[in-house]
């Protein structure tokens, strides 16, 4: 394992505990966020870097019991407490690295990334990792609660230029990595940029 990946290891492991109950309130904001996705029934589709698995709800909701829902984790700890709060039952879990997913080029529909590109060491490479598991014409969501200078103000610092998910970083990233963003929403009670799988 890389030493990015047991750093980030470390990070989510000593926090996997008490997750759900710092951020109790998230809950309408992931489901909004899926239902932007506008997914539908029989799709498949993965929520890369899942943490407790709060999004497969309502995944498994948008998708209907025909659909595939995947949840993958690189810290066993965080799908240890999706488990124990029954939400393997919406979904299966993968305990792996979103670097290097053991899933087939082009069979997922969509990605769900939730606080997800923050903690990606090599964005340019991981986002084309996304793209490979993915149909062309798929969707990615990467998503947050909250906005970027809300939860700038959250960890006590300021916002700066180089931030991956201001627009101006963020649109030629993925463009880079197989992805045209087609929708951009950064405000204090959400962070939501859209993107489809380019062809090719």
């Amino acid at each position: 394992m890389s030493d990015d990946a047991t750093r980030v290891q470390e990070f989510f492991t000593a926090r996997a505990a008490d997750w759900d109950v710092r951020f109790p309130d998230d809950g309408p904001a992931y489901a909004s966020a899926v239902t932007a996705m506008g997914l539908r029934p029989g799709s498949r589709v993965l929520d890369a870097g899942c943490g407790t698995g709060r999004a497969l709800s309502p995944l498994r909701a948008a998708v209907g019991p025909s659909g595939v829902v995947l949840g993958a984790d690189l810290t066993a700890a965080m799908l240890e407490r999706a488990v124990r709060a029954g939400r393997d039952t919406e979904g299966r879990l993968l305990l792996t690295d979103v670097a290097r997913l053991p899933l087939r080029t082009g069979v997922l529909d969509a990605v769900f990334g939730a606080g997800l590109i923050s903690h990606l060491p090599h964005p340019s490479e991981n986002l084309r990792e996304l793209a490979r598991v993915v149909r062309p014409g798929g969707l990615l969501a990467l998503f947050h609660p909250i906005g970027r200078a809300a939860l700038a103000a959250r960890h006590g610092r300021a916002l700066t230029p180089d931030d991956l998910r201001a627009e101006p970083n963020l649109r030629p990233l993925l463009a880079a990595a197989g992805w045209r963003m087609t929708s951009y929403v950064d405000e204090d009670e959400r962070f939501l940029a859209l993107a489809v799988r380019e062809e090719g």
